[in-house]
């Protein structure tokens, strides 16, 4: 079961909700908290489809498209700022009663969740930072992904063309990763002229620009729930930054996928749970 819930997020931006399995039929599920995931920058809810079907065996799960992504709107003008991000993310907790809720967020979903933690403590229960960074990423980081984005050899005639792009011709991929194809096919839907990203790069490359030039300790250092930090072993996420995050969070703990490179739930689906699993244990049923 796939069932779609439409949220409104700030400034009356619509956007999907999605929960891929029918939660628990225990009567207990309206008592215990729920989980709200959130994907990084180009991701979809449908990332966490794995993910969140595992959980809802015991919990609502739901994962948000977030503005500018998946089957949200995508206004022209935005905003595509932090504060928006985050307002929507309160927005869907508080319209789909799950606080106080687990907040599992990648990338820049990671980023959005202990923002709205360290802002709204009443409604975080928990935390799992999946491979993001807090310092800063600089001027030149963006120039780097404006370069990219131009490089996309768009459109894709075919979805393989699609898997084959970004899982082993893109410059950026160092040796062949499937399931980063995989990835990037989720993201793409059939124009008259082939498969095309069902965001705007422009916007991506706005919505990237609100948070790489500043670094996000103190924020960090505001989230007052327990928090986990993971990294992938060849993620973006560096050991000694991630431990550094670790010590900064009030009640950080710590934990890192072996053979995961930055898209560490869906590279390794089934360590991914290993790792996360035994807190979320912990956060959910103490």
């Amino acid at each position: 079961m796939v069932r779609r819930i439409d949220v409104t997020g700030a400034g009356g931006v619509s956007l999907a909700a999605w929960e891929f399995a029918d939660p628990p039929k225990t009567g207990e599920v309206d008592r215990t908290p729920g989980v709200l995931l959130l994907h990084g920058l180009m991701g979809r809810a449908s990332h966490w489809a794995s993910t969140a079907r595992w959980l809802s065996e015991r919990h609502r799960a739901v994962a948000l498209d977030q503005r500018g992504h998946g089957q949200s709107d995508k206004p022209p003008e935005g905003p595509y700022t932090r504060e928006a991000y985050v307002d929507d993310a309160e927005a869907a907790l508080e319209q789909l009663g799950l606080a106080p809720a687990v907040l599992i967020g990648h990338s820049m979903g990671a980023l959005t969740a202990w923002q709205l933690a360290a802002k709204r403590p009443d409604l975080v229960r928990g935390l799992i930072i999946c491979d993001m960074r807090a310092s800063a990423l600089g001027a030149a980081s963006q120039r780097e992904w404006e370069a990219w984005f131009k490089s996309w050899p768009v459109p894709f005639a075919t979805l393989a063309d699609v898997r084959k792009w970004f899982g082993e011709d893109d410059p950026w991929v160092e040796r062949p990763n499937p399931s980063r194809g995989e990835f990037y096919a989720e993201v793409m839907a059939e124009s008259d002229d082939g498969w095309r990203p069902v965001f705007d790069p422009a916007q991506m490359l706005k919505s990237r620009e609100t948070w790489v030039y500043d670094a996000h300790w103190e924020e960090l250092a505001q989230v007052r729930c327990p928090a986990l930090v993971v990294r992938g072993l060849d993620g973006e996420l560096g050991r000694a930054e991630s431990q550094e995050m670790v010590r900064v969070l009030p009640h950080g703990q710590y934990a890192e996928v072996a053979d995961a490179g930055h898209l560490v739930h869906y590279d390794q689906p089934d360590a991914w749970r290993a790792a996360i699993e035994p807190f979320l244990d912990g956060v959910l049923t103490g």
